[in-house]
């Protein structure tokens, strides 16, 4: 099967790329550029845990988008979110609510919560569970999970605060 040549923007970086046209953003992340982070689950779109950010912050399932539809673009992955060399407040709230657990989830979660409070950072119940709905934990559940995102999104209305004072 032939490849096609792709420009591929990750975390910032530019990668070019030869991906077959059935090959998936996940697939190039993971077994071309070496980003482990984003995982592989169900390869269905059910589990979220692929779940990484796209150019205008949405969160995207991996494994359902083929890398060449990503040709020109840009992605952000787990490993793409430290700001300043810091953790980003969702994975710092993440660890301090103990909602990381056995960290399998954990990348697609932190993403599809940052996709949510990168459009809001005082989100409702319904919006944070219709975030979190694609993305599937079996150690917490999403209660941990929940105050996490609280949490975060109280820490970066505080840093908002900041900035505009």
């Amino acid at each position: 099967m032939g490849k096609q040549l792709i420009t591929l923007t990750v975390n910032g970086d530019e990668y070019e790329l030869a991906v077959a046209s059935h090959h998936t953003l996940l697939d190039v992340l993971r077994n071309q550029i070496g980003l482990t982070g984003t995982k592989r689950g169900c390869t269905a779109g059910s589990c979220g845990v692929c779940t990484v950010n796209g150019e205008r912050g949405e969160a995207i399932l991996s494994c359902l988008s083929l890398a060449v539809e990503w040709d020109g673009r840009s992605v952000t992955t787990i490993e793409g979110i430290r700001q300043g060399g810091e953790l980003h407040p969702v994975q710092q709230a993440f660890l301090e609510y103990g909602a990381v657990q056995c960290g399998f989830c954990t990348p697609g979660v932190v993403m599809s919560a940052k996709a949510l409070l990168d459009v809001t950072t005082s989100p409702s119940e319904d919006q944070i569970n219709e975030a979190l709905a694609g993305a599937i934990c079996r150690c917490t559940g999403h209660i941990k999970i929940k105050k996490a995102v609280r949490a975060a999104a109280a820490v970066m209305r505080d840093n908002e605060a900041r900035d505009d004072g």
